[in-house]
């Protein structure tokens, strides 16, 4: 999960045009970094300053995340949306 991360966290990031340094107001250059190496465990709050900086969904960096999961047979953003959203309004 932390690589899937990475991943996801480091190309939203590049696809923004945004650098590390960008991200001082949330983060050091050295956690950001860390982050996007698989080397650390954010915590909710931190995922949430993140995306507010790159100016994305909380939702939008996790479903990226589960994108990259290697492990994960959703694979296509169209139906890992779909099954996010029946299980919303099955527990809703």
């Amino acid at each position: 999960m932390k690589l899937a991360f990475a991943k996801a966290l480091k190309h939203s990031r590049k696809s923004k045009r945004l650098t590390q340094e960008d991200f001082s107001d949330v983060s050091s250059r050295t956690y950001l970094s860390a982050l996007e190496r698989g080397m650390k465990n954010p915590t909710l709050d931190k995922i949430n300053e993140i995306s507010q900086r790159l100016g994305i969904h909380i939702v939008s960096l996790i479903t990226l995340t589960c994108l990259y999961l290697e492990s994960d047979p959703e694979k296509d953003l169209e139906l890992l949306l779909k099954k996010i959203k029946n299980e919303v309004e099955e527990l809703h």
